[in-house]
């Protein structure tokens, strides 16, 4: 048989396009090929292989030649290939050449696979191991750079690659979505741990650096040890954080001489209120030692009618957990005077999880249809009572395994986050935490990568039906129809949402039995959170939120050893990116110029925003692109838009 004349090779639709080349053939008679390049769901582009048997065909008498093109343009050579050969047009070539004219039909949705469901969920490790380390390489990054710029430091440019490379390796799609084989996670593992190993060493490193060129004001007390808190985030904050501190009695101090409230907790750490932390800067603090007691040492208190609940209460939220179940029976806004519970919230629902050949990526689609026995309460106690914590702990058996969750609720804060260690034991069982809301809406609105999707609450056509297991990062958020009140659910390190009018449910575990039969069986540990708000999640930030709960505070402790050579302010911002609506992706040297940085942010709220730099002064800021290469001028930032841009050394 004769080779083919030609063959194309286009970037669309495979089968669509298949289709057309052989109705082609069919009316035409033509020989020509048609090739689509790829491997599969490997990434789906041409290896290096295929395109070095492109260039021996190109090089060869006996095969045909390969010519790449676009979809427009192919399926215009089918339609005068056909014409030239006086058969008729077909269907659906007519206005090719009008496509600048004709809108050809938009699909304004999400590309949702309707299989592979369980990805989101199976094999928690994986999704724990990769959120921390993004994060924590960005910190390193981050940080190593601003140690380079401030104190002429070695940027740890092959150290930071590497362990970037193992994080980015580690997102192949059987590795990160938990549907590798056994003997593949337990080379992953170690490349987690290295990743981790590296990114930590490196922070510590670079805020050891920082902390010993702090110029020390005056301390309250001759035996004053000095705290610096570190913020890797481009915003002002103030949270509630926990230090390890030697044996004995302290209290923190903060520059001016003032005295803090500090609270020690059940574990030992010392806990004060940070306050107004600069954007990507520090603050530093005193810790002295001081006569007698911490007044709180000794922070549990019993109620007096523990059959009412358990509280938790700080200036903005009331909390109750029921003493028999361990639900949470009541979060009450007081600054709004709302109550944002239906019915039971954080209600563990368990299911029964079987039945699908490819186990570990599918999720049964009538699980719902066989729930399993509700969590029993095995105990509750109080471990602290204010007044800058506030923790409630819950030990609930599920089946084999056993649940220890607690409540906390931290001083000024109005998020009571759900730390959660669990002991998983199962066999084909998916668990959820569920809450059920009194705000209501038709749509739920969810983080993806660098933006957000609303999808529908109430699903009407198939494609809106299929969606009933989505993946979020990390928050989902659920804002009345008015956008007056709104309720966001944050997590750590979990992928797997649904959702109802009014309810949001966080998948927490499964366990498949294919092709790993110990997938997820062992320890667990991640923390949630629920955020109830006035305004939409934009108003609320609702995003910032997320990722402070993800990123927190740094807290550095220990003795100073000044270096006289360069000094630094007991308290600095950095940087700061002048817009509210502008989050900080990566700060990192350039990857062909020593002397420059690359700062990249996206817009996160679907509005424009102004870029304006403050902290550090820049000799220049030139747009560019991922490969670094300048692009033209940006005068405003468009909603959703990542931008890069080369910083030239101050």
């Amino acid at each position: 048989m004769a080779p083919p004349n030609k063959v194309g090779v286009m970037d669309t639709n495979p089968i669509t396009m298949l289709d057309y080349a052989i109705a082609w053939e069919n009316q035409t008679g033509l020989k020509d090929a048609f090739w689509l390049p790829g491997v599969g769901d490997h990434g789906g582009g041409p290896t290096r292989d295929m395109l070095e048997v492109q260039e021996r065909w190109q090089q060869s008498p006996f095969f045909p030649q390969i010519q790449f093109t676009t979809a427009v343009d192919y399926l215009l050579n089918i339609k005068n290939s056909v014409r030239a050969n006086g058969h008729s047009p077909l269907q659906g070539f007519n206005n090719l050449e009008e496509t600048e004219q004709k809108t050809f039909p938009v699909w304004n949705d999400e590309l949702y696979l309707e299989f592979h469901r369980g990805c989101y969920t199976t094999h928690a490790d994986q999704k724990l191991h990769n959120r921390h380390s993004e994060g924590l390489l960005y910190q390193a990054e981050l940080w190593a750079s601003l140690t380079t710029i401030l104190l002429d430091k070695t940027y740890p440019k092959a150290a930071l690659e590497n362990a970037w490379k193992k994080v980015l390796f580690n997102q192949f799609h059987d590795v990160l979505p938990g549907t590798s084989i056994p003997e593949v996670f337990t080379d992953a593992n170690r490349d987690w741990q290295e990743a981790q190993k590296i990114g930590q060493d490196i922070l510590d490193e670079s805020l050891s650096a920082i902390a010993s060129h702090i110029t020390l004001p005056l301390s309250p007390h001759p035996d004053a040890i000095a705290i610096v808190i570190f913020n890797s985030l481009n915003w002002e904050r103030s949270e509630v954080v926990a230090c390890s501190v030697p044996a004995g009695n302290w209290e923190v101090y903060d520059l001016e001489g003032n005295k803090l409230p500090s609270q020690l907790s059940t574990d030992g750490q010392l806990l004060f209120l940070a306050q107004n932390i600069p954007s990507v800067g520090y603050h530093l603090f005193w810790l002295c030692p001081c006569r007698g007691e911490n007044p709180f040492a000794s922070t549990v208190q019993k109620s007096t009618s523990l059959d009412q609940g358990y509280i938790l209460e700080n200036e903005i939220l009331r909390v109750v957990v029921n003493p028999k179940t361990g639900d949470l029976d009541s979060i009450f806004d007081k600054t709004h005077q709302k109550e944002i519970l239906k019915d039971a919230g954080n209600k563990l629902q368990a299911f029964e999880d079987k039945g699908q050949y490819w186990d570990a990526w599918n999720i049964n689609p009538n699980y719902a249809q066989h729930p399993l026995p509700p969590a029993q309460l095995k105990s509750i106690q109080y471990l602290e009572h204010g007044p800058l914590q506030w923790r409630v702990r819950i030990i609930r058996q599920l089946n084999q395994s056993e649940f220890c969750q607690d409540y906390v609720l931290h001083a000024n804060s109005p998020i009571l986050k759900i730390k959660t260690t669990v002991n998983w034991q199962e066999t084909y069982v998916l668990v959820k935490a569920a809450f059920s809301l009194t705000v209501e809406n038709d749509f739920v609105t969810y983080e993806i990568p660098c933006g957000t999707i609303q999808r529908p609450t109430r699903p009407q056509t198939p494609p809106e039906k299929a969606k009933w297991e989505v993946c979020a990062l990390q928050w989902a958020d659920l804002t009345d129809n008015s956008g007056e009140y709104g309720v966001s659910l944050l997590n750590d390190c979990k992928y797997g949402y649904d959702s109802q009018p009014n309810q949001l449910r966080l998948t927490l575990l499964r366990s498949p039995q294919w092709p790993d039969s110990g997938a997820d069986i062992g320890t667990h540990q991640f923390t949630y959170a629920i955020y109830p708000h006035r305004g939409s999640w934009q108003a609320a930030n609702t995003i910032r939120c997320g990722y402070e709960l993800n990123i927190p505070l740094i807290v550095w402790l220990g003795e100073i050893k000044q270096d006289n050579k360069k000094l630094l302010p007991a308290a600095s911002r950095l940087m700061n990116l002048g817009a509210e609506n502008l989050i900080l992706m990566a700060f990192k040297q350039s990857q062909d110029d020593a002397n420059a940085w690359i700062l990249r942010c996206y817009e996160c709220q679907g509005e424009v925003a102004k870029l304006a730099l403050d902290g550090i002064r820049w000799k220049t800021a030139t747009p560019v692109n991922l490969l670094e290469q300048p692009t033209e001028s940006i005068s405003r930032i468009e909603p959703w838009k990542i931008v890069s841009f080369k910083l030239e050394n101050p």
